[in-house]
């Protein structure tokens, strides 16, 4: 991997996931506190900082009304059900510990459904940038991660997982993701692990 080629794509850091009063909070508690996800994500961001490292957050929002929402099912029924990730809302924004770093990471909006590549110009946007390696964080570990993981994978990309910056809405669902399914298509390691692959000195 080079820092040049390799792009971290950041999904789903809203308040609406990880603040305590974000409203599907409940969702992934389980597994961030077992993970330590926002303290380690926060870790690698402050050592890819300073590197040509593309780093690339894919927030998803909806209008009031949920009109991009055409009879969801499953989770995309629960965020319209439960008003979560409104636009222009304090659930749809960015979680405060990504704050300082908001010069540092490109925003792609469009994210309406599970897979970042949808309804957004990521591809083009890795593409222009001559990325090969994909390194994907966030949440949901089931859905959105493993849903763009894939689609880069058939994309022609590279594909890493970072185990301890992920979180999914139990832990025996991390687990089971990341042993069992996310080896089928990618790399998985911690965030640490990572670090060392780009040859970075990790410090505590």
């Amino acid at each position: 991997m080079e820092f040049q080629k390799t792009a971290l794509i950041l999904i789903g850091y809203q308040n609406d996931y990880f603040s305590p009063n974000g409203i599907l909070y409940g969702v992934v508690e389980e597994s961030s506190k077992v993970t330590n996800v926002i303290s380690n994500t926060v870790h690698l961001l402050e050592c890819l900082t300073y590197t040509p490292t593309l780093i690339v957050t894919t927030p998803i929002f909806f209008t009031p009304n949920y009109e991009e929402l055409i009879e969801p099912i499953g989770i995309l029924k629960t965020i319209k059900e439960s008003n979560a990730f409104q636009m222009g809302t304090p659930g749809s924004e960015a979680i405060e510990a990504l704050h300082c770093f908001q010069d540092r990471i490109l925003e792609v909006p469009g994210k309406r459904g599970f897979n970042a590549f949808i309804n957004t110009n990521l591809d083009e946007i890795l593409k222009q940038h001559g990325i090969a390696d994909v390194v994907i964080a966030g949440a949901v570990t089931s859905i959105c991660i493993d849903s763009t993981g894939r689609s880069a994978h058939e994309k022609g990309y590279h594909v890493t997982i970072v185990s301890d910056c992920t979180s999914a809405r139990t832990v025996f669902e991390q687990e089971f993701y990341c042993n069992s399914i996310f080896p089928l298509y990618a790399d998985v390691m911690t965030h640490t692990d990572l670090l060392s692959r780009l040859e970075l000195k990790v410090t505590a």
